[in-house]
Order: C-alpha cells, then sequence, then structure tokens
C-alpha cells in the first residue's frame, strides 16, 4: 500500500510550518557566535532543566519514539526492556557525583581532553577517534529511524530520505551551534511527550472495551512482562544484564559519549551540570510512556491479526507499526504534526553529533598545530566546515547500514551498534581518573581487542562479508561465536555483556603497560 496518499497538503503544512518555527526558535536563542566557545559551549550560561531536557531528547529520539512500540507489538515483545533503567538511572547518578567534579577542574570542552590531560595527547587522540567511530556507528540508526518515517510519508526512496534529514541536521548545527541544538532539543521534548500521551488517550478511545480492552489483550500476550530472569546469555533484556552490564553502558554514554557530555559542559557550573545529568532520568517514563502506546497498538489491531487483514509491512518490519498507525488513523493536521515532531526530533539527535563530531575533530587538528587557536573567526569557520563533512559522511553511512540491518528492530541495532566503542572508552576514562599512568599503547591494544571481542560475537562483520562474497556461512560458523542455520546468523551472546569485559580489557592493558613518566 502506497501510505503516502493519506499524507495531505495539509499534513505538509503543519510539518513545514514545525520545521520552520523550531528552527526560528533555533536562530532567535542562538546568541552571539563569536568563538568556538560560543558555538560548542553555548558560552557556557545555559539553564540546567534546558541542558537536561535536551540530554533526555537526545537519548529518547525517533529510536525510542518509533522502534520502542514496534518492539512490544512484535509477537515476543513486551515490558523487559523496562529492566534497563534502574542500571540507567544508577549511572547518571554516578556520572553527576563523581564524572561532573572532574571535568570542571579546568576548562575543557570535552572528556577527551581530561584524558589527555591526565594520560598525554596520545591517549586524547586515541579516545577522540573512538568516540567518532561510535558516532558513525551509533547515531547512523537515528538517521535510519527518520528517514523511516518520512518514507511513509513520501514516495521518495529511503537513501533519499536519509540524505534530506542529513541536510536539515547540518544547517540547524551550522546555524547555532550548541545553543540552537539545547533549545530546539527542548522544543522536542515537549512535543514527544504530548505526542506519546495524545496517541495513547486517541487509541484508547477507540477500543470498543477502552483501557480495560488493552490490559486484557496486552495482558494475554504476555506484554506487561516485566521481569526476565532467564540466564540465556543470548538474550539481552534480562534483570541480570539490567544490573551488571547497562551501568557500564550508560556510564560511558552519559559521562564520556561526547554527544550527552558536551551538554554538561554547556551548564554554569558543576552543580548545575549535575543537576542536569540526574534529572535525566526522568527519560525513563518517557520510554515507560512509548512501551504503553506499543501494547495499545497491539490491542487496536486485534482485530486485523484474527481476521488476517493485518498491514503486510508490519510482518515484514515492526518498526513501521508506529508511523503507518499514525498515517492511516489519525485525522490531517494532527498526523502531520507528530510526524513533524518524529523528523524534527531525530535531525535534533542528529544535530548533536555533528557538534559533537565537529569539536572533538576541531581540538584533534589544534593539537597537530601545537594547540594553538587559528582566530575566533577562522576556527568558527572551520568548525562550521567539519559541521558539513560529518554530516555527509554520517549520511552516506546510514545509506550503507540499511543495505545490512534487515529486520532488526532499531532500538536492538542502535545498542548493537554502539557496543564496538562504549566498553573502551569508558575503560580509558576511569585508567585516567584512578591509573594515570596506563599508557596510550595499552589502551590501544586493549581497544582493538575488544573491538574483535564485539565482532566476534555480533553478525555485523560477517553479514558484510557474506554480502561481498569473501566468506562461506560454513566459514562463519567455524571462525565467529555466532549460531548459523542455513543462511541465517544468530548470536549465542548478547552482546551487552561484552560491555563490562570490555572496560576492563581497555583499562587493564593501559595499565600492564605504563607509560614512563619524565
Amino acid at each position: 500500500m502506497e501510505y503516502h496518499q493519506f499524507f495531505t497538503q495539509i499534513d505538509w503544512l503543519v510539518v513545514a510550518g514545525y520545521l520552520a518555527l523550531t528552527t526560528w526558535v533555533g536562530h532567535a536563542l542562538k546568541g552571539k557566535q563569536s568563538t568556538i566557545k560560543d558555538f560548542f559551549l553555548g558560552g557556557r550560561t545555559l539553564p540546567w532543566p534546558a541542558v537536561s531536557g535536551s540530554i533526555i531528547a537526545t537519548e529518547i529520539s525517533g529510536v525510542t519514539f518509533i522502534g520502542v512500540p514496534g518492539m512490544v507489538y512484535a509477537a515476543t515483545g513486551d515490558f523487559t526492556y523496562l529492566q534497563w533503567g534502574l542500571g540507567s538511572i544508577v549511572a547518571r547518578v554516578l556520572v553527576g557525583i563523581y564524572f561532573v567534579k572532574a571535568f570542571y577542574e579546568k576548562e575543557i570542552y570535552s572528556p577527551y581532553d581530561f584524558m589527555g590531560n591526565r594520560l598525554g595527547i596520545g591517549a586524547k587522540r586515541l579516545a577522540t577517534i573512538i568516540f567518532q567511530i561510535g558516532g558513525i556507528l551509533g547515531q547512523s540508526v537515528r538517521v535510519l529511524v527518520a528517514a523511516l518515517a518520512l518514507k511513509v510519508v513520501t514516495p521518495l526512496e529511503f537513501e533519499h530520505c536519509i540524505w534530506i534529514i542529513g541536510l536539515f541536521a547540518v544547517g540547524w548545527t551550522w546555524m547555532g551551534g550548541m545553543r540552537t541544538v539545547i533549545w530546539t532539543d527542548v522544543m522536542q521534548f515537549f512535543l514527544f511527550v504530548g505526542a506519546g500521551l495524545f496517541s495513547l488517550g486517541w487509541i484508547i478511545s477507540h477500543l470498543d472495551g477502552g483501557w480495560t480492552q488493552m490490559v486484557d489483550t496486552a495482558g494475554e500476550a504476555g506484554k506487561f512482562t516485566l521481569l526476565n530472569l532467564t540466564t540465556d546469555p543470548a538474550v539481552g533484556f534480562t534483570l541480570w544484564v539490567a544490573i551488571i552490564a547497562v551501568p557500564f553502558q550508560n556510564l560511558s554514554a552519559f559521562g564520556v559519549d561526547q554527544l550527552n557530555a558536551q551538554r554538561m559542559f554547556c551548564c554554569r557550573d558543576a552543580s548545575d551540570a549535575r543537576k542536569a545529568m540526574i534529572a535525566s532520568s526522568a527519560a525513563l517514563l518517557l520510554t515507560t510512556l512509548m512501551l504503553f502506546v506499543g501494547t495499545a497498538l497491539y490491542a487496536y489491531y486485534e482485530p486485523m491479526r484474527m481476521a488476517g487483514t493485518e498491514p503486510a509491512i508490519f510482518s515484514e518490519d515492526g518498526n513501521y507499526v508506529f508511523p503507518v498507525w499514525i498515517v492511516t488513523e489519525l485525522p490531517a493536521g494532527l498526523r502531520g504534526l507528530i510526524l513533524a515532531g518524529i523528523f524534527a526530533a531525530a535531525i535534533s539527535s542528529l544535530d548533536s553529533i555533528l557538534a559533537a563530531l565537529s569539536q572533538t575533530t576541531l581540538s584533534l587538528i589544534r593539537d597537530g598545530k601545537g594547540n594553538k587557536q587559528g582566530g575566533d573567526a577562522k576556527d568558527l569557520f572551520l568548525s562550521r566546515m567539519l559541521v558539513l563533512i560529518w554530516g555527509i559522511l554520517l549520511a552516506g553511512f546510514a545509506v550503507e547500514l540499511d543495505q545490512l540491518r534487515g529486520k532488526v528492530n532499531v532500538v536492538v541495532l542502535a545498542f548493537g551498534m554502539i557496543s564496538y566503542t562504549t566498553g573502551p572508552m569508558l575503560g580509558m576514562f576511569l585508567a585516567s581518573l584512578l591509573t594515570p599512568r596506563a599508557s596510550a599503547k595499552g589502551l590501544c591494544i586493549g581497544f582493538a581487542l575488544s573491538f574483535a571481542l564485539v565482532a566476534y560475537l555480533r553478525p555485523d562483520l560477517y553479514q558484510i562479508l557474506l554480502n561481498f562474497d569473501l566468506l562461506s556461512h560454513e566459514q562463519v560458523a567455524q571462525w565467529s561465536g555466532l549460531k548459523v542455520e542455513g543462511e541465517k546468523l544468530g548470536i549465542q551472546i548478547n552482546t551487552a555483556w561484552a560491555w563490562p569485559v570490555t572496560v576492563f580489557l581497555t583499562w587493564g592493558c593501559g595499565v600492564l603497560l605504563p607509560r614512563k613518566i619524565k
């Protein structure tokens, strides 16, 4: 079915109006942009509630807004994803108490500057490169999500949707740096909350039995299962992963990954940064809301499933469930507003990573020149050029990633892709914080071993080799840690377990090969 036929001119006017409003707000609140401190740190004048809202909006983005309902809607979907919130809250508190204090001891722009101050320039360069690899791998999934929603409402090819979103992201970042990024994120935060609540209320009001019907239908299918106590290492959403592995992932994501850390640096002082980080735990409430939207959609489409008239696209890719419902069931104007929010949120997530990638690249360039600035105007121009270059690279990688993702839920894909760099990043930070004699050489070896371990456990690399006929399925079965059944690749150990292992592997190699201090 051509779902874009449901999207009317009124909807497009709403989308255009919302994107124009967001752009105007970002421009109006961008403040002065005369130095790179203004561009990358918002002049360190932003209020902590806005920073906290920006952290939440970036974390939720289109991945949660679209992927979580699709994940719950799937045949085996349930609420076990919510278990990970336990580890997430613990990590944010630790970041707010311990990491922020270290970051505000000196005026720095990133956690990698801190690592460089403690371990030397080699460690900073390594950490920056690892972050950039992780940024490309992880954030390209967010581009896919927005492109997926755009594909539903237009006749455009998927890759064209990706490039359009990339163009908007470059424009927003170029316009006002982190001030624009954060204030547009705040707008997306409020739209997310409103759209989620409205969607849930609308679906329930159109069920004959209302809330009771939703609870009964979803309950019979086991959708409200919250705890998973299985010890099967291939299962990711378990209580054991939540309390053992997830804190490491979130310590890295919120304390060491420049995507989120850069927001903390925009606060007035360490106290505000601490408040912003801990308050961002409210993201768990938004995740819960979208889980309920997924269960409501399951109940809503139950009659179609029973009659065999469920849209075919749902079985092909569950990520389409929520966007298709928005387009086909909501009245004109409202569907335009909600989808505009999805586009804008994905764009704001993308402009966040573009700002972070640009800043860290500029820092490397300045290090190569003895850390000498090229003048405020020259540095600003170079920063904007780097935003453009990274925007092209990120959109291009997203196009390639779409060829590999198959029918994998985008939430699962996002966490899988960041597994390559999450552990090593935290391992390097802990080395700089607690064992400053650790060497960049040892940490580099640790990162290489960690990357190889995750590649051994995940199907990504092997799927690429299979696509180019460089390996056979028999060779994959022999050389990887995967289950190979015919032409299907399956995991035996969920890569979430690699998060704590790669932290200590990277850190341990750095300590075992200490640097000489003159």
